[in-house]
């Protein structure tokens, strides 16, 4: 990709575009306002006019929600993962209703893998302005499924959604035509026979930032004078290089998520991966580097206390990240696929890890190079 190529896939908070009305529940008075976001991929968004900034297949998708305290995200369900990353606030978190529901709540920094083919739902308990970033699984994520309360509550309202997932407001004048067929919820029946995940079942599946297991050998450049960067697993299989690296959600998601903290006048150095990745800044400010090929690239990043920025980078493409602020820079890295990913790093990286007693392994793992040698005799 050239660099006006590149400088598109950034994605700055400050123009991120929503949409109130993206499900039926905008009808319901303890829903609405709901501020949905879609970053990358539309998402499972029932209007067709829901702005989305980037629209090219990732093999994941990447949205965001916000609304004010009290507000409902009523029951629903998805058939890929459903992955909430708490940018900001408190949340409580809702399944089951199969016989009753459950619940916890996820604060900033929390992050929590919502199983497929359950309902949930989600509530601010918090902030007004807080945000909950969501990644969905494939491309294709089969759409949504929304509870039969819910749907009954919006036709009250006068809005009604048909079999083929249009949207039809009534109190617009918009025609609900004899005949229409209609969204047909799952039956009550149907509901009860869907696996009941009980609380302690979900909490494993609720990742803690207090409780984020923080290795300083997840990257072969980690040793490197000025490098340093930390890596802590969320979900699945990312880049992590460390021999003990264990996600604590581990089943396929299409994506693996996992933490990177970057420590002021520090850097990844350059490297280049064969899947697409999105990168979530929570804090600090970092220097996006690619090898673009018309020469080089750098997008600025930022992560405040309210706002922030994305970017997705290609797959193929060399790049480094550099933190140029004067804290801590702390982010997601949202990669596609369920396979461990293989980090290709400039050979300049290598030799400099090499002379600092640093390799990888036969398994693409970090580790002394006396054994790894040893090992080749």
């Amino acid at each position: 990709m050239n660099r006006d190529q590149l400088r598109a896939r950034y994605i700055p908070f400050a123009d991120l575009r929503y949409t109130t009305e993206a499900f039926i529940d905008y009808a319901i008075e303890e829903c609405s306002p709901k501020y949905n976001y879609a970053l990358v991929g539309p998402g499972v968004s029932q209007n067709p006019d829901q702005p989305v900034s980037l629209r090219e297949p990732h093999g994941f998708q990447v949205g965001g929600v916000s609304m004010a305290h009290g507000k409902t995200n009523p029951p629903h369900m998805h058939f890929t993962c459903e992955v909430f990353m708490c940018y900001r606030g408190d949340w409580r978190l809702m399944w089951g209703f199969n016989p009753e529901e459950k619940h916890t709540l996820i604060s900033e920094g929390d992050i929590a893998s919502v199983p497929t083919w359950i309902y949930r739902a989600f509530r601010n308990v918090g902030v007004d302005d807080g945000f909950l970033f969501s990644g969905l699984g494939r491309d294709d994520t089969g759409g949504i499924l929304w509870g039969p309360s819910t749907v009954e509550a919006a036709q009250k309202a006068g809005v009604y959604l048909t079999e083929d997932y249009r949207m039809i407001d009534t109190r617009r004048g918009e025609p609900l035509p004899p005949g229409t067929r209609l969204l047909e919820p799952m039956t009550p029946e149907e509901i009860a026979r869907l696996q009941d995940w009980t609380s302690e079942a979900m909490s494993r599946r609720v990742v803690r930032f207090a409780d984020l297991a923080w290795s300083g050998e997840a990257l072969l450049d980690s040793v490197l004078p000025g490098h340093g960067a930390q890596m802590a697993p969320v979900v699945g299989l990312g880049m992590d290089q460390g021999r003990a690296t264990l996600p604590p959600v581990a089943n396929a998601h299409g994506m693996s998520i996992e933490w990177l903290r970057i420590p002021p006048g520090g850097q990844v150095g350059w490297h280049r991966l064969a899947r697409k990745q999105v990168l979530l800044l929570k804090q600090g400010q970092v220097a996006v580097r690619l090898r673009a090929d018309d020469g080089p690239f750098e997008q600025a990043m930022q992560g405040t206390a309210t706002a922030w920025d994305a970017y997705a980078l290609p797959e193929g493409h060399w790049r480094s990240l550099a933190n140029t602020g004067t804290g801590d820079a702390l982010m997601l890295l949202l990669t596609a696929g369920d396979e461990k990913k293989a980090i290709e790093w400039d050979p300049a990286i290598v030799d400099q890890a090499a002379g600092l007693g640093w390799a990888l392994d036969a398994n693409g793992c970090t580790a002394p190079k006396h054994f790894v040698d040893r090992s080749q005799r």
